[in-house]
């Protein structure tokens, strides 16, 4: 199956180089390109696109806000069909790329990233994973923390309402930043399980990935900032 690209940043010359580098890939195609977020939106339109490597800081519309308008409902709901987006940072504790996850996003890449390392990434979020690791994502929140919203001081009631008893246990292992294998052995459960688990979990509380996880258990006050377990 080709995955059809779209390239959004404002520098012509960074599109050149991931345009050369995924040209050369038999399952990649670059299907469009534009220069900000408000020309990613008309492109969007009548493009067809799996993936958008999508730069932060832009002219017109940044990429922050493109993605949320890409990814999520007015309700705040994650948009079905809607293309994943990786977002290009310059520095991997980047405000704009935690404020990108939130937003929808399935992950980010530092621009320097290597050949191997965007192509892998490329294809991994359009299998469906998230290419930041929850651990990261929780350091971002540690990061930032006096500088974003304050989470509710407890959780919502409906928050976790819809998970059975096993599935809220694996929840807060994931928005910990723990893998499958190490929720299998820390439950006593096969990683076949956890994953089973796992995808529930995202589809019951309509979450993209586990990065998603990790915001929404950040927000409902399930973690905080700084706590290590």
């Amino acid at each position: 199956m080709t995955i059809r690209v779209m390239l959004v940043d404002d520098q012509e010359l960074l599109r050149t180089g991931f345009r050369m580098v995924l040209q050369s890939q038999g399952d990649i195609e670059i299907a469009a390109e534009a220069g900000d977020g408000a020309q990613a939106l008309e492109r969007l339109r009548t493009t067809q696109v799996d993936v958008i490597l999508m730069d932060v800081r832009m002219p017109r519309l940044d990429g922050v806000q493109a993605t949320r308008r890409i990814c999520l409902g007015e309700d705040g709901t994650p948009v079905e069909g809607a293309p994943h987006v990786l977002i290009l940072t310059t520095f991997d504790l980047d405000e704009y790329a935690f404020a990108a996850l939130k937003a929808g996003a399935s992950g980010f890449l530092l621009k320097d990233v290597p050949p191997t390392e965007l192509v892998a990434a490329i294809r991994s979020v359009h299998a469906g994973d998230a290419v930041v690791a929850p651990t990261t994502t929780r350091r971002m929140i540690d990061r930032f923390a006096e500088v974003l919203p304050t989470p509710a001081s407890a959780p919502g009631p409906t928050t976790l309402g819809p998970l059975t008893e096993r599935e809220r246990e694996v929840f807060l292992l994931v928005a910990q930043g723990l893998s499958n294998g190490e929720i299998a052995a820390r439950l006593v459960l096969s990683e076949a399980t956890v994953k089973t688990h796992v995808g529930r979990i995202l589809a019951k509380l309509g979450l993209r990935d586990r990065v998603q996880a990790v915001v929404l258990a950040y927000e409902a006050g399930l973690i905080r900032a700084g706590a290590t377990d």
